[in-house]
């Protein structure tokens, strides 16, 4: 495929550094699945019992990384991720429930000659960004806890320890005809290192001490493995994926 003539220059703009680490944990298999090249990163945690969970978020994956082609809109990515919903659907159902997949994860454009993160969620994998050295989650998990606390049922705090905190409300595949990604644009800014992960990461560490291991390594690879390993040592169970990408803008488009 020909690279178009914004993706060029956002790649003449934009350069980035990426981290990927990845653990099955006490899982017997590593369900989650990561594309991160060419101007997308995106992690699906996938679900459905024995190797399910593998194919489906494999599946997502591989339609979704027809989004690091190009310069994608909004729409476009919208659609892109409707199609990932329908593959992973009609994949067999097996003796168990039907696979499903979370993903989040952003993906490099442009809107209005300005570089942006052309950010997609299903799910509660989460997206985060740190810029100024201050973390913030810029995704919202699609789950029943998320939603408690949004209706001020159940405290922050609480969500945590809540026992259906990984109950998801939104997922590619399972039993819905249908679903709706968030899809959003942000600027990029100098400076900004994107944290996508699986639940696994964000169970096993609360976000300070994300914010922290982040904090502590200058080298996207070696964050990602720090952030793993921290998950691992606090007891984390499930598998656990970190993708760290680093941005700097380096011009003005000519």
């Amino acid at each position: 495929m020909t690279v178009d003539r914004p993706a060029r220059r956002i790649a003449a703009r934009v350069r980035v550094a990426v981290g990927v680490a990845t653990a099955k944990a006490e899982r017997p298999r590593n369900e989650d699945a990561v594309w991160a090249r060419d101007g997308a990163f995106l992690v699906a945690d996938g679900m459905g019992g024995h190797d399910r969970g593998e194919v489906a978020s494999r599946t997502a994956i591989e339609v979704l990384r027809g989004l690091s082609q190009g310069a994608p809109t909004p729409d476009e990515a919208r659609a892109m991720v409707r199609e990932a919903h329908a593959a992973v659907r009609a994949l067999p159902k097996g003796t168990g429930r039907r696979p499903g997949t979370t993903v989040t994860g952003v993906v490099l454009t442009e809107h209005d000659g300005v570089p942006c993160w052309l950010v997609v969620n299903v799910g509660d994998s989460r997206t985060y960004r740190m810029a100024g050295a201050v973390l913030e989650q810029v995704t919202q998990d699609h789950s029943e806890v998320a939603e408690l606390v949004a209706a001020g049922v159940v405290s922050a705090e609480d969500a945590s320890r809540h026992p259906r905190r990984n109950v998801v409300t939104r997922v590619l595949g399972g039993g819905s005809r249908d679903v709706e990604p968030d899809v959003w644009l942000l600027p990029v800014s100098p400076g900004d290192r994107m944290l996508m992960c699986s639940d696994g990461l964000t169970d096993a560490l609360s976000d300070a001490r994300i914010e922290a291991e982040l904090r502590a390594a200058d080298d996207p690879q070696e964050a990602a493995d720090r952030l793993i390993a921290a998950a691992l040592a606090a007891g984390g169970r499930d598998n656990v994926t970190a993708v760290v990408v680093d941005a700097a803008v380096t011009r003005r488009p000519a």
